[in-house]
C-alpha cells in the first residue's frame, strides 16, 4: 500500500487558497469537537445528519417532500465535515500534497471554483449510486479526489515521496495516484456487485477523480 507524504514538485505561486481550504476544514472540525462535548450524543448525531449528504433527500424533494435547502445545501456543507481526526488528517494530507500545484495551474479563484465543482459533482455521483440511502456521507474527499485527478493529468512524472511498507521511495505520481484510483474503482465495482463499501463513499471518490480529470483536460485543450 502506498502512503504519499510529500511531492517533489515546487509550485511557482503561493497556494493561499489551498492553505485556506485546509485551515477551514481544520477549524470546522474543531468546531465539531466543541459541539460534540457540549451536546448530547443524540443532538450531535442530529447535527451531523442535518449538514451531511443524505442521498434519499433528493428523490424525496423531487417527489414533493422536503425543501431545496434540506436536499441540496448539505452537498456543500458536508465537504467541510469529518467523522474523526484520522479522517481529517488523511484528507488534509492529500490536499496539502497535491493541491498547491493544481492551484498553480488553474490560478487562485478558478482553483477554488474547481474544488467546489468537483466536491459537488462527487456528492451527486454518490447520490446517484445510493439513491434511496439514508446513511449520511461527509468529508472533503470527493473534492480532493478531483484535485488528485487534475494532478495525475498535469504532473504524471512528478515524484511523490511515498511510504511503501517501511521504505521511503520517490515514486512517479501516475503510479501513486493510479494505484489509489484502482483501489477505489475495484471497491466501487464491489459495491455495485452487492458487496460492502465499509462506510466509504467510493463512488464519490471515483466521480470526483474523473470529473477533475475531465475539467483539467478541457482547460488544457482550450
Amino acid at each position: 500500500m502506498f502512503i504519499p507524504l510529500k511531492d517533489i514538485n515546487p509550485s511557482r505561486s503561493y497556494p493561499f487558497v489551498n492553505i485556506s481550504l485546509i485551515v477551514a476544514n481544520m477549524a470546522l472540525f474543531f468546531y465539531e469537537l466543541s459541539l460534540q462535548f457540549s451536546m448530547t450524543p443524540k443532538a450531535y448525531a442530529a447535527f451531523l445528519t442535518t449538514y451531511s449528504t443524505v442521498p434519499a433527500r433528493l428523490p424525496a424533494f423531487f417527489a414533493g417532500h422536503g425543501t431545496f435547502q434540506i436536499a441540496f445545501v448539505p452537498i456543500v456543507t458536508s465537504m467541510f465535515l469529518h467523522s474523526g481526526f484520522l479522517h481529517l488528517a488523511g484528507n488534509m494530507l492529500f490536499l496539502w500534497i497535491f493541491g498547491d500545484n493544481v492551484e498553480d495551474f488553474f490560478g487562485h479563484i478558478p482553483y477554488l471554483l474547481f474544488y467546489f465543482v468537483c466536491g459537488i459533482g462527487a456528492g451527486l455521483a454518490h447520490i446517484l449510486f445510493n439513491l434511496y440511502s439514508h446513511v449520511p456521507a461527509l468529508g472533503a474527499s470527493g473534492a480532493i479526489s478531483g484535485v488528485m485527478g487534475a494532478y495525475i493529468l498535469l504532473y504524471p512524472r512528478a515524484r511523490i515521496l511515498t511510504l511503501v511498507f517501511v521504505f521511503l521511495l520517490p515514486i512517479p505520481a501516475v503510479f501513486v495516484l493510479g494505484e489509489w484510483f484502482l483501489g477505489q474503482f475495484l471497491a466501487g465495482m464491489s459495491v455495485l456487485g452487492g458487496g460492502a463499501s465499509g462506510g466509504v463513499a467510493v463512488m464519490a471518490h471515483i466521480g470526483g477523480f474523473l470529473l477533475g480529470m475531465l475539467i483539467t483536460a478541457i482547460i488544457r485543450w482550450r
